[in-house]
């Protein structure tokens, strides 16, 4: 998987939220707001190939969670992210 390089974050009010630069056609009725830890995995796997693992890793140093509850969590971001274009699978 990567981040989708035509996706870039941008901070409004006090928000991080992910903008589509490279389509005509985006939705602008469709916002797509990022938390603390989302936006960390955003940041961090940005730029590079990277598996769920990976994402799973950063939250478990970051946050000191255990493996399983961090593979949850990274594997819901990744969904929710590739539902919207932001995360490739290749």
């Amino acid at each position: 998987m990567k981040i989708n390089p035509d996706h870039t974050l941008r901070d409004i009010a006090g928000e991080t939220i992910i903008v589509d630069q490279g389509s005509t056609h985006t939705d602008m009725t469709r916002i797509i707001s990022l938390n603390a830890s989302a936006r960390l995995l955003w940041e961090r796997l940005a730029g590079t190939e990277f598996c769920i693992d990976d994402a799973a890793r950063i939250l478990t140093e970051q946050y000191g969670i255990d493996k399983e509850q961090a593979m949850t969590d990274a594997t819901r971001w990744a969904e929710r992210l590739q539902a919207c274009g932001g995360i490739l699978d290749k």
